[in-house]
């Protein structure tokens, strides 16, 4: 059993699946980073100096200063703002790998396709196409 998850871990496509993961994570942190600290404040001030991290209604109908003041009296939160901030971090996520990948896609050499196998030859007497696993040849009847 420990031969077998040996050979397992060490296939390619398991370690190639764990540096995506990993990188992958690595690069998310980057791109929540940058939507929260970069794109978010001046989208915030363009929208009248709002802070979307900062919205949320209280669902027990109190009025809080803050998120923070809200949470720390435990009251039942709807955090949209911070939803908002997480649906343009997917966006971003999404396209910039979608950037990479067509990237990545275009300096990969195509490789030629391949020819079919073929289905006829020639007969070497009259020259006539035929099928592949012809005999006897259909035009001057000699034997192949």
């Amino acid at each position: 059993m420990l031969k077998e998850f040996k050979a397992f871990i060490l296939r390619g496509n398991v370690l190639d699946l764990a540096v995506a993961v990993i990188i992958g994570g690595a690069f998310g942190k980057i791109i929540t980073s940058l939507v929260n600290d970069i794109l978010m404040p001046p989208i915030g001030m363009l929208l009248g100096k709002m802070d979307f991290t900062n919205l949320f209604w209280a669902m027990d109908g109190g009025s809080y200063a803050s998120l923070k003041a809200a949470e720390e009296a435990g009251a039942p939160l709807l955090k949209y703002g911070l939803f908002i901030n997480n649906i343009i971090d997917f966006l971003l996520v999404a396209l910039v790998i979608f950037l990479v990948i067509r990237a990545a896609n275009a300096l990969i050499p195509k490789k030629a396709e391949e020819a079919p196998a073929p289905t006829t030859k020639e007969c070497p007497h009259c020259l006539s196409t035929i099928p592949l696993k012809a005999t006897r040849c259909p035009h001057c009847t000699s034997q192949l």
